[in-house]
């Protein structure tokens, strides 16, 4: 079994990159299309496909565990920072956060693990493209959709702004705001998943050398 103090840097990625984008959501831009924390959080694939090639997938899953617990940890404390419009962290989207992140990156760690043995780019792209895709299905459908009820009328009080109809990505039919957002977070998380194979390439190798 691999050593703790073998993960610790990757937990501590992990747990850095949680909470950066907690942190990093708040903050809106194309007027509200997208927030700065859609390009630090797909960098988690990246952190545990790392882990995953260098030290296997039991390693994997015990730095997405981290970053799982750092994640409800930030959602605990956003949820006691009261906003002018509520809580910083309103209940369905703390659900969603935490099923969406545990089970697409469980997805990401299994997938890459039966690819591993092709081509180098395979494993990290085709698990990072499927786990980015099924976190932000889960996420926003959860957080979001006016289908999902099982959360009651006040919590999805503090959502219902995302159901209003607009232009899907601005200019097409109308669909419901957080279609557009959903898909524009994954077109993010789609160009992170291509640009993070020149630092998976460089971090695998030079951790590779150094054991």
């Amino acid at each position: 079994m691999t050593r703790l103090s073998s993960l610790l840097p990757g937990i501590f990625a992990m747990a850095a990159i949680v909470v950066a984008s907690n942190i990093l959501v708040q903050f809106l831009i194309l007027d509200g299309l997208l927030t700065w924390g859609a390009f630090t959080y797909p960098l988690a694939f990246l952190v545990t496909d790392v882990m995953n090639r260098i030290y296997g997938v039991a390693a994997a899953r015990r730095v997405v565990f981290a970053g799982f617990v750092t994640g409800i940890i930030c959602s605990l404390i956003g949820s006691q920072i009261m906003l002018e419009y509520g809580p910083a962290v309103p209940l369905r989207i703390a659900v969603a956060s935490g099923v969406g992140f545990l089970l697409a990156q469980m997805t990401d760690v299994s997938i890459f693990n039966r690819l591993r043995t092709g081509a180098w780019w395979r494993a990290p792209l085709a698990s990072t493209i499927v786990g980015s895709a099924l976190d932000t299905a889960l996420f926003f459908t959860i957080a979001f959709s006016a289908s999902v009820t099982i959360f009651g009328a006040n919590a999805n009080g503090a959502i219902n702004w995302a159901w209003e109809a607009v232009p899907f990505m601005m200019s097409g039919p109308e669909a419901p705001l957080w279609v557009t957002l959903a898909f524009a977070d994954w077109l993010v998380k789609l160009g992170v998943a291509l640009l993070a194979l020149v630092p998976f390439r460089i971090l695998t190798a030079r951790l590779t050398a150094a054991r």
